[in-house]
């Protein structure tokens, strides 16, 4: 799993939420103390950092991560760093998740697992 530190100018640090926006634990802890996640909000763009509610089921993860994906081709001057969003806390696998994120525009950094469960799926079709 990639681990984020500190991010460059122009990056931003995409993380699994719950609905009530409690950034208590994972990478929504890291969003919050680091990158300037506010408490209380679950989607969207945060300072450096942008959630996603993958705590709300699969749907709601699936939706969201839609809009992501459409906020991200509307900012090619920014660099998403796409953490496995919904295979922490939220118990979800990369095989769940990560076809929600099919075309996503370049300026998306898949994580390591996403993009092979996308490969291994490429390759089957």
């Amino acid at each position: 799993m990639t681990r984020y530190d500190s991010l460059a100018p122009g990056e931003v640090f995409v993380f699994g939420s719950n609905a009530h926006g409690a950034h208590g634990g994972g990478a929504a802890r890291q969003a919050h103390r680091q990158f300037g996640a506010v408490w209380g909000r679950s989607e969207g763009l945060q300072g450096q950092s942008y959630g996603i509610d993958s705590m709300s089921g699969l749907g709601v993860l699936q939706e969201q991560a839609a809009r992501f994906i459409a906020f991200a081709a509307r900012h090619p001057e920014l660099r998403f760093l796409l953490t496995e969003v919904g295979c922490g806390i939220a118990g979800h696998t990369p095989e769940q998740v990560a076809p929600f994120f099919r075309g996503a525009p370049e300026n998306v950094v898949l994580p390591e697992r996403f993009r092979q469960v996308l490969a291994d799926s490429d390759e089957e079709d």
